[in-house]
């Protein structure tokens, strides 16, 4: 059961998030199909000036991704305390995405996957399962990583070099595009790493 104050602040947020609506932007996602019950267009600057009036709780958040509307799930990535947020939480949160949220599994890989101690070891386990989503997330936690400066040793380059030329056909766009840039992410860090996509995957980046 919720106690009265997460009440009282989904109460509030949703009271904010009907005064900024964008009425053009939230029909544009409904026409393009989307795996939310409600979006409201709202862009991510001004849900970052939102999430600044609460206090960051794991029980809000848990409550606001629950909610299956866009931006409260976008919210409970925010206020979701990175302390907090474990392996555990971070398995249950991308096995409940669909294929039409991938901005929020951007965000989610953005903001609290790429930041866990573990981050590492989830990109290479889900970039090696068959479900599009974890896919997802694995590619996108793997490349947050490179740009943070992290280093893979040759096993783990030759392991994400194979997921990566087993994921690139993929159907599903936005989990291509993940792959690309990882791989143009990787290439970049150095001639050798350049030379190795090069070698596994010809010209495809």
């Amino acid at each position: 059961m919720l106690s009265d104050t997460v009440h009282d602040n989904i109460r509030a947020i949703k009271a904010e998030l009907r005064a900024a609506m964008n009425g053009i932007a939230s029909r544009a996602i409904r026409e393009s199909g989307m795996g939310y019950r409600v979006a409201f267009g709202i862009e991510l600057p001004r849900l970052r000036e939102i999430a600044k009036d609460f206090t960051p709780d794991h029980h809000l958040a848990i409550a606001l991704w629950q909610e299956n509307i866009r931006e409260t799930k976008m919210l409970a990535i925010m206020l979701y305390p990175l302390n907090e947020f474990d392996s555990d939480m971070a398995d249950i949160w991308v096995e409940s995405l669909v294929p039409e949220q991938a901005e929020i599994a951007q965000l989610l890989s953005m903001d609290l996957l790429s930041r866990l101690p573990s981050a590492a070891d989830l990109a290479f386990r889900w970039m090696a399962d068959e479900r599009e989503m974890r896919q997802l997330c694995g590619f996108l936690v793997i490349t947050r990583l490179l740009m943070q400066g992290a280093e893979l040793s040759p096993d783990a380059q030759a392991e994400f070099l194979d997921q990566a030329a087993s994921a690139l056909p993929a159907t599903y766009l936005p989990l291509r595009k993940a792959v690309q840039n990882a791989l143009l992410r990787f290439a970049d860090t150095s001639d050798e790493a350049e030379a190795a996509v090069n070698k596994s995957l010809g010209t495809l980046c």
